[in-house]
């Protein structure tokens, strides 16, 4: 008989372990996903046109918090985790949950589950979300393109509207976005790529998407998404590490392995960040990885005409899922604030729905807002919270300006930053040969 399993994942990292492991092995039937960190992925199902002539029904996703009945029900026999930006201590309370339940619990490692391209791939991973992956990407691409080289970035996935619409996507201008009816976090992650001239591919089905990437691009740029490891082997895996969660590198799933397995470990945000969080982390490293190249990274960020917003009341907009599973408190946007004499608007009494739940459910937010919007509704209460809020401007130290999904009534102002090494080698040095 098949073993049964049960993939654990959040629309992403799951769904791919699927696609190349179990998809077409008739050694294994899946018998249901869960759904986690994500709002409104549950209840849904892998459909029939991704999952396979096996899975004529497709395959139920289920809310993760029925783990020891899906077990029992379905006659699990091995639960798998398939999601990433968690602690340790959270993939084992999931195991024991599991084992508790009667079924094995297992990790599937990166010689299973990352392909293999004809391109030279560079990937861009971290050891926790919004550790400044895409300025970084970024200025990779900027430096590769400067050598003449053609370039596409394919980016984590994050399907979470119509999964058969989904299956292979190609963003290559604004209206692509439109027309995709892409979230806000999906817009975050595209936009400044697209704006940068550079075609984004995303979707589901990561083994289609590398075949049509490939006939595009002499390089192929990996854009992690939170702190997962790559989908694809990477020519040269960058690892980005943060001097504010010095101790994340060590304690965080499965960014520890990223760490392990870099060629080239940046230390993020040395420009603002804390002396002693840089030492912490540079000792991680040297102990984790000391064969990898150690590289300092600033995050320069800054707004034109800075001057206007001294005195102000300002409402601070962060990047969301950075504040949320990312557990920072603070953001871009934030520190440009202060720096600029301004004073912070604290968005929490006039947050409504999903917007106040968040602040509910992490307390330590405030007094910054998130930019939540996995949803339309999730999305309308964003505007509605931003705009009830009583500020003189507000300030985006999101990737994207949210003005092209939202309608905002006050005055705003975008923050910008990039990646700008420090010390160690230059960008053009650790890509030569590329």
């Amino acid at each position: 008989m098949a073993r049964r399993v049960l993939i654990l994942g959040a629309a992403g990292r799951d769904f791919h372990n699927f696609n190349v492991v179990y998809r077409d092995d008739t050694s294994v039937e899946v018998v249901a996903f869960t759904a986690a960190q994500i709002p409104g992925i549950a209840s849904r199902r892998y459909p029939p046109e991704l999952a396979g002539p096996r899975y004529p029904e497709g395959i139920s996703i289920e809310d993760e918090a029925r783990i020891e009945d899906l077990v029992r029900e379905r006659q699990v026999d091995e639960v798998v985790f398939g999601y990433s930006d968690v602690s340790h201590e959270h993939v084992m309370h999931l195991a024991s949950r599991s084992l508790a339940a009667g079924a094995d619990f297992a990790l599937l490692g990166p010689r299973r589950t990352m392909l293999r391209s004809s391109r030279p791939v560079v990937a861009v991973t971290a050891v926790r979300t919004g550790c400044g992956k895409g300025a970084v990407s970024r200025r990779v691409v900027e430096v590769l393109k400067r050598r003449g080289r053609r370039v596409v970035v394919v980016r984590h996935p994050m399907p979470y509207g119509d999964l058969r619409a989904e299956r292979v996507q190609r963003f290559g201008s604004m209206a692509d976005l439109e027309r995709a009816q892409v979230t806000i976090e999906e817009r975050e992650e595209y936009e400044p790529h697209i704006e940068a001239g550079t075609v984004v591919f995303a979707g589901v089905d990561y083994g289609e998407i590398l075949s049509l990437a490939e006939r595009e691009a002499e390089v192929v740029v990996w854009d992690g998404g939170n702190n997962d490891l790559p989908f694809y082997a990477p020519t040269l895996h960058l690892c980005l590490v943060d001097p504010y969660r010095a101790g994340h590198e060590s304690r965080y799933h499965p960014g520890e392995a990223n760490v392990r397995m870099a060629d080239v470990v940046l230390v993020s945000k040395v420009d603002t960040a804390p002396a002693e969080g840089i030492a912490a982390v540079r000792r991680a490293v040297s102990t984790l990885n000391p064969r990898a190249r150690l590289v300092e990274v600033g995050l320069p960020a800054w707004v034109e005409s800075p001057e206007d917003l001294r005195g102000k009341r300002v409402l601070a907009v962060e990047d969301g899922p950075t504040l949320t599973h990312g557990g920072m408190t603070t953001g871009a946007a934030e520190l440009v604030a202060r720096r600029a004499g301004a004073t912070l608007v604290d968005p929490r009494p006039f947050a409504i729905g999903s917007i106040a739940d968040i602040f509910v459910r992490y307390p330590a937010l405030g007094p910054v807002l998130p930019a939540m919007g996995y949803s339309g509704a999730q999305v309308a209460e964003l505007e509605q919270t931003i705009n009830a809020t009583p500020c003189e401007v507000v300030l985006l130290g999101t990737p994207v300006d949210l003005r092209h999904a939202l309608s905002v009534r006050h005055p705003v102002m975008r923050v910008r930053y990039e990646a700008d090494i420090r010390s160690g080698d230059s960008f053009e040095t650790l890509l030569a040969g590329l």
